[in-house]
């Protein structure tokens, strides 16, 4: 079963509606004792990173993250949610990420002809093995809507990434916690592969004793 985290955010239909596809048991919640249950995790999210992390303390799921992580769920974050995993983000000054990875959440630069917020599909090159992305052949296109993109500390997390007026790494990978800056739920077939290949890792780690 994939718990989806319910803190007002706003694709959290569109993901459930993506997964139920799949033929996947999914519940959104923000319930701990499911979330710490669950066999894989989805952190969704639309939204200012500001208002986001205030939503997660308020629930009280900051903690519930953290330890989603420390006993290896399988663990997702799209648009949004790939932020709110990292340190800080210039959208909301002195407002501190779960800071699960290292690393910044940048403005997309203004350049001429560049339209802000970044709506639209691009095609990701993989700088590092991610098995988010198996069977998945590079410079697939895939869907993306967002003014602000991560600058991971570490390249090595870095499983996929792409260019809009910067460079712009669109997904990680590092233990059972990724990320998509995209919208795998709206990225057609490569994006279902996506979710396949997370929920695949979720039945690893099951039958492995998780």
């Amino acid at each position: 079963m994939i718990a989806i985290i319910d803190y007002d955010a706003g694709n959290i239909k569109s993901v459930e509606k993506a997964i139920l596809s799949l033929g996947e048991e999914v519940v959104i919640t923000r319930d701990a004792d499911v979330i710490l249950a669950a066999d894989g995790v989805i952190l969704p999210g639309v939204g200012a990173f500001g208002d986001a992390m205030e939503k997660l303390q308020a629930y009280q799921l900051v903690d519930v993250i953290h330890k989603c992580v420390e006993q290896n769920t399988p663990f997702l974050g799209i648009c949004l949610g790939l932020q709110l995993l990292f340190e800080s983000s210039e959208e909301s000054p002195g407002v501190k990420g779960l800071h699960v990875l290292d690393g910044k959440i940048l403005r997309i630069p203004e350049s001429t002809g560049l339209k802000i917020p970044h709506i639209g599909w691009n095609d990701l090159s993989y700088p590092n093995k991610s098995r988010l992305f198996e069977g998945i052949s590079e410079h697939s296109y895939v869907y993306f809507v967002h003014s602000y993109y991560l600058k991971a500390e570490d390249e090595g997390i870095v499983a996929a990434a792409t260019e809009y007026g910067t460079h712009i790494h669109a997904s990680v990978e590092k233990g059972n916690v990724f990320a998509c800056q995209f919208h795998p739920e709206k990225s057609s077939e490569v994006g279902l592969k996506i979710l396949q290949n997370f929920i695949n890792i979720t039945k690893k780690d099951t039958c492995g004793g998780h």
